[in-house]
């Protein structure tokens, strides 16, 4: 599944048609922040709407752009010309991989498994973090959320462990589409997380104490 046609639409809508191709869709080194830059005029502005609101769609089948488009949807309200460069490596990096998809084949697992992980403090204008998941069942990708965390982590781990607790309520939620569509699966999923810290605080409780400001999630969690 792709929308390599209704990408070429977005690249020509812009003039960029024709635009040198880059190989990622976000600077690892830049953060974007509100007071950065020149502000837009009305009609860019408007036009800068647009062109995110299309990305927007476009994440349907394009996973590798859903951080970079939640980064550069965060500035709706007031966007400024360093925000529109963004939009313009995102859409410089389209261009370089416009047939990407989604590739569904038969898979031999029905194991409900799923990857988390987070931006810790990556926002310099809130500090907030920014959590993502992707949730695969067998060896098919169905699910995959990029969003800002709607509180300041003071840890990594915990930036880490609110990922990690939202992937869980999504494979709950997947889990229980599969029984009601009768359809079986095995009883356990597989949960990855690449922090430490947020291993071990799953796994022992005895860790419950010192991070009572994240109660629910673990709870959650565990459970």
């Amino acid at each position: 599944m792709s929308q390599e046609r209704y990408a070429t639409d977005i690249l020509k809508r812009v003039n960029m048609q024709l635009c040198k191709p880059v190989h990622t869709p976000l600077s690892t080194t830049e953060k974007l922040s509100i007071d950065e830059g020149t502000r837009l005029g009305t009609e860019d502005s408007t036009r800068y709407r647009s062109v995110v609101g299309a990305l927007q769609y476009l994440t349907l089948t394009r996973p590798d752009i859903s951080f970079s488009v939640n980064k550069v949807s965060q500035f709706l309200h007031s966007p400024t010309t360093s925000h529109w460069e963004a939009v313009k490596r995102i859409l410089r990096y389209i261009k370089g991989t416009i047939g990407y998809g989604l590739k569904i084949r038969k898979s031999d697992s029905m194991l409900v498994s799923a990857f988390a992980d987070a931006d810790w403090a990556g926002c310099p204008d809130d500090r907030r973090s920014t959590g993502g998941f992707a949730v695969f069942l067998g060896s098919n990708l169905v699910s995959w959320c990029a969003r800002k965390q709607a509180t300041v982590s003071r840890s990594s781990t915990e930036a880490e462990y609110k990922a990690l607790a939202n992937e869980t309520a999504e494979v709950m939620w997947i889990r229980k589409l599969l029984d009601e569509l009768g359809i079986s699966y095995p009883q356990a999923s597989r949960l990855w997380c690449d922090n430490i810290g947020v291993k071990y605080l799953s796994a022992n409780p005895v860790f419950h104490a010192r991070t009572k400001h994240i109660e629910i999630d673990y709870h959650f969690v565990r459970e």
